[in-house]
């Protein structure tokens, strides 16, 4: 049985999930704070527990299962070498906090050098990652779903138990597949440290 208070917070996140916005404009505060993978994160207060297994600055990203919602096709980022990924990890592409982190990430982010690639990662169906990217005219990110099994949640700790939804997070990897930065934000309706990952990431890509 799930508890009246669980309840109440289903319920909160679903009408927080519905009430996403065509265009979000105004720059929200960046939160510096960051949970460790695989511990917990808060809805409006309430503790959410993440399962899977801890992501660690050091070693290899996990392999782990997502498609890409231009190409249906299933892609495995630990495979993907030569490249720094900036991964940005939503909750819902159509909620107003994940949107502006993602407008963010394509405005913004269009600063960073070419070879940094950037990707947001949600389990939202590709079909809905699709259309929003149309929507929003954000083409030139990346948009890769967790959709079918949470395998990527999963692999890096960042899946919301009972939810069944990503923490919002944002990922470094550089050229050689290894985890060099991770926020997983403490209270998943805050805004990540965007600009901090951006330097770092701006960082990564200077080495060889």
């Amino acid at each position: 049985m799930v508890s009246k208070s669980k309840q109440i917070i289903l319920v909160s996140l679903a009408i927080f999930l519905l009430l996403g916005c065509a265009s979000v404009k105004t720059k929200l505060p960046m939160e510096q704070g960051s949970v460790e993978t695989g511990s917990s994160v808060t809805f409006r207060g309430e503790q959410l527990k993440l399962i899977g297994t801890p992501l660690s600055i050091g070693k290899p990203l996990p392999s782990a299962k997502l498609v890409d919602a231009m190409t249906m096709k299933e892609v495995d980022l630990s495979r993907e070498m030569g490249s720094v990924l900036f991964l940005s990890i939503v909750v819902s592409v159509d909620t107003p906090v994940c949107e502006e982190q993602t407008h963010y990430l394509g405005d913004e982010g269009k600063k960073l050098p070419k070879e940094i690639k950037r990707i947001t990662i949600s389990r939202d169906t590709p079909f809905a990652q699709k259309r929003f990217a149309k929507e929003s005219k954000l083409t030139e990110i990346s948009y890769l779903s967790d959709y079918k099994e949470g395998d990527f949640g999963r692999a890096t700790g960042t899946l919301i138990d009972k939810m069944m939804l990503l923490a919002r997070s944002v990922i470094l990897v550089d050229r050689k597949g290894v985890v060099r930065y991770i926020q997983v934000v403490p209270e998943i309706t805050r805004f990540p440290d965007m600009d901090r990952a951006f330097q770092k990431a701006i960082e990564l890509s200077k080495e060889p």
